[in-house]
């Protein structure tokens, strides 16, 4: 695959995969009661908190592989399920958790994780980082993955203004939208485990 079509590729993948419309309405539900300054200031901590964790699954794939003696197939199958049931809770109708108390620190819990990279998203990021051999395609795939995270940023920092175009009814219904695309790579990625176990 071309460079730039690679890129875009895995941008508009992980896009996906961090549900950014189910993300937006956790944080609108979560941060209710907040003023829009202070929900901004959130959203950028959220984001930085995304970005970090997002690079350490990624290019520490290989070792967490390494150490439990896992092949890349049986873990494309597994993220792949994993994927599938995300994609099918997303697309079905979901109780928002209740607003948190105004102490509490809800940037890497449950925002940037479980809400933005669950487990799903956790298993892809490491197979995309075993799967990306050579520098050239580590470094493309680190931009990309950056890209979708600052994506997803955008977001949650115009969330109040989504939320106003769209109403949460909206929102939802982009939720569910997602679940489907999800759905969609999740078979992807099983077929890819399968097929790839199956070849001598």
């Amino acid at each position: 695959m071309a460079p730039f079509h690679y890129l875009i590729s895995v941008w508009i993948k992980f896009f996906f995969l961090f549900t950014p419309f189910f993300a937006l309405s956790m944080f609108l539900t979560m941060t209710r009661g907040r003023t829009d300054p202070e929900r901004r200031r959130l959203a950028w901590r959220v984001t930085a908190a995304t970005g970090l964790l997002c690079l350490i699954l990624f290019f520490f794939g290989n070792a967490i592989f390494a150490l439990f003696g896992i092949t890349l197939d049986a873990f494309r199958v597994g993220a792949g399920a994993l994927l599938f049931i995300s994609a099918v809770g997303l697309a079905g109708v979901a109780q928002p958790p209740a607003a948190p108390q105004e102490h509490e620190d809800i940037v890497v819990v449950p925002l940037a994780m479980p809400v933005i990279i669950g487990p799903a998203t956790i298993g892809t990021l490491l197979v995309l980082g075993v799967e990306a051999s050579g520098w050239t395609h580590k470094l493309l795939g680190c931009i990309a993955l950056l890209l979708a995270v600052a994506s997803v940023g955008a977001i949650l920092l115009l969330g109040s203004a989504i939320e106003r175009l769209l109403g949460r009814r909206g929102i939802h219904i982009l939720s569910k939208i997602t679940g489907l695309i999800l759905a969609a790579l999740a078979a992807q990625m099983i077929l890819a485990g399968i097929r790839g176990s199956a070849t001598p």
